[in-house]
Formats: C-alpha cells, structure tokens, sequence
C-alpha cells in the first residue's frame, strides 16, 4: 500500500502572530516556520502504518512556496520515504487557496496511485477545512474527516470520527481520502541521524505551471485585524447586582 500525506508549511503554533500595520495580512518577517500540526499527526499515522508493515511506501507532498522544501526535508527525517515539492507561488504572503491544493494533489495522485491519502483536517493559518474534502469530490473517491481512530484492515479503512453528539465509526473502501484530528496519535520527534538520512532521500521538484493548473486565487482578502483586547472585569457584591449588570451588558 502506498500512502501520500500532503504537509504544509505554517507559522509555529508557538508564535504569537501579528498583523501588518497596514491591515493587509499577517507579518511572516523574521518568523519561524514549521508543519502544520494537522500534517504532522497524518504523517506520523502513515509512518505508523508502515512500521506495522501495512504501507510500503509512504510520500510526502507540500505546495506552496520554494522554503517549504524545509518541511518537507522535516516530513523526510520522521520516517517519509520521498518527498514531491510543488512551487506554486513565490511570495511567502501568497496562501495557495484550497481548491488549487486540491487539483494539484489529484495531478499527483492520478501519477502515483497511492491506495490512500491522509492529511490534516485543517491548516492552522486560515482554518479551511477544505482541501480534503476538495480532493475527494475530484477523485470521485470515498472519504472520512476529523479522525480520531484509524485502522486498516482487508481494503477497507475503519475510522472512528469526531462529530458533534460525540464519536461515529465507519467503514470506507479503499482509495479513500482520511483527514485526522490531533486525537489520532502524539507525532515523534526527529533524531539527529534520521536529519541526516533526509538529506539523501529523493525530493522531486515541479511547478503548478508545469502541471497546467491554475493558482490565481478566487477570493480577495479585504483586511486583517487582531482580535479585540479584553477588557478589565468589575467586582460584584451579590447576585441581584450580577444579575443586573448582565441585564445592562446585554449577557442575559
């Protein structure tokens, strides 16, 4: 079974982000990059199911800008066996929006016909929750998002998914596309030697161009702000006074 697991390359979910002055988007100057955290749970269940030898091969892909060769030499030291880079834009502030992602990953999935194709449910910078579900409508391919449990079993996968009553289990047939949940598993760390290793794996390079597929985006961000500072609370003395301030808040 072959696995492909698309990682993309984010803003550190460590640092704080802040907005340009002048409102037309996030300030990546001088700002450390990683995998999105998503990604790095999909790929360290691919990882896994290669170690219980029921994958052989397991490929990363990232698209986006020249850097995320980074990620994806990142993707190749957790224990990814190649990596495929698609520069699909040369401005780090240029977000490949998700239905591009998503013809660019059906190109590769119609060349390496892998059996599955597991990717984090969302990206941390703008929360789309999309490209999955994108992939697998220009597949024609089944799908199960937001999984929390994953196993493979007589080509079928089996995933326990997060919904809002609680957990659903099903079963889908395979090709099938699996997007994950933090839950899934506790991704590892990278040791020195398996750095070192990464750095002699293949990692393809191509451009969205050479695939013909079009990347100009179709929605227009208007402005960028930082959420509202909280302001200071106030003292109560009893709950008719808390009820009454609520009343004048608009709270109750």
């Amino acid at each position: 079974m072959k696995i492909l697991v698309p990682v993309k390359r984010v803003i550190d979910y460590n640092v704080k982000v802040r907005v340009k002055g002048d409102g037309t988007g996030v300030d990546l100057a001088n700002v450390k990059m990683s995998m999105n955290p998503f990604d790095e749970v999909a790929l360290e269940e691919a990882i896994r199911l290669k170690e219980a030898e029921q994958a052989d091969e397991v490929i990363a892909v990232s698209i986006g800008v020249q850097k995320a060769q980074e990620t994806l030499r990142t993707a190749l030291a957790l224990g990814a066996d190649r990596g495929i880079l698609v520069v699909a834009a040369d401005d780090v502030h240029n977000d490949i929006e998700p239905l591009a992602v998503a013809r660019i990953l059906k190109a590769i999935v119609d060349e390496e016909q892998p059996n599955l194709v597991l990717a984090g449910k969302q990206a941390i910078d703008n929360d789309m929750n999309a490209t999955g579900q994108m992939l697998a409508a220009l597949l024609g391919w089944s799908q199960a998002t937001f999984a929390s449990e994953l196993s493979v079993k007589d080509e079928h996968a089996v995933v326990t998914r997060e919904v809002d009553g609680g957990l659903q289990t099903i079963r889908v047939k395979l090709p099938t596309i699996v997007t994950v949940d933090l839950r899934l598993n506790e991704p590892r760390y990278a040791s020195l030697p398996n750095i070192i290793k990464a750095k002699r794996k293949p990692l393809e390079e191509r451009t969205a161009a050479d695939m013909n597929i079009d990347v100009d985006p179709r929605l227009e961000i208007l402005s960028t702000t930082e959420p509202a500072t909280r302001t200071a609370g106030i003292r109560v003395n009893s709950v008719d006074e808390l009820v009454e301030k609520l009343k004048e808040t608009g709270a109750l």
